[in-house]
């Protein structure tokens, strides 16, 4: 069976957990693990604050140099014991980068729902 990308993302949104920008806007940027996964260009045009690009293509292979990890003697380990908040355009990139972390075992990740056009649809500021 062929699956459409909405039906591809229907079925990977009953398995991960999704928050609104509502909620991501509450999250204190100085410890929050926010990783944008959408393409250096589109994160060079504005990202939320405290965010970090690691664009959807190389997440796996990448999250050991996340900053709050680098140096630490166990990045994966370090970075699942923190929430770790995925945005993206719409929500579609970063819902599939959540059931990809799930599978490397990751507990608390979110994907926000909406993405950025909802961040800035409802008014929150940009970092540019």
């Amino acid at each position: 069976m062929i699956l459409s990308p909405v039906e591809l993302l229907n079925q990977c949104r009953l398995n991960i957990k999704e928050i609104d920008v509502e909620t991501l806007s509450g999250v204190p940027v100085q410890t929050a693990c926010i990783i944008d996964v959408r393409e250096p260009g589109e994160f060079a045009q504005g990202r939320v604050p405290g965010s970090v690009n690691i664009p959807r293509g190389v997440l796996e292979t990448q999250l050991c140099n996340h900053p709050m990890v680098i140096g630490t003697a166990e990045p994966l380990e370090t970075l699942a014991s923190k929430d770790i908040y995925l945005i993206c355009r719409s929500g579609g990139r970063s819902a599939l980068a959540a059931e990809s972390m799930q599978k490397m075992g990751f507990k608390t990740v979110y994907s926000v729902a909406g993405g950025m056009l909802s961040w800035e649809k409802s008014g929150y500021q940009l970092e540019k």
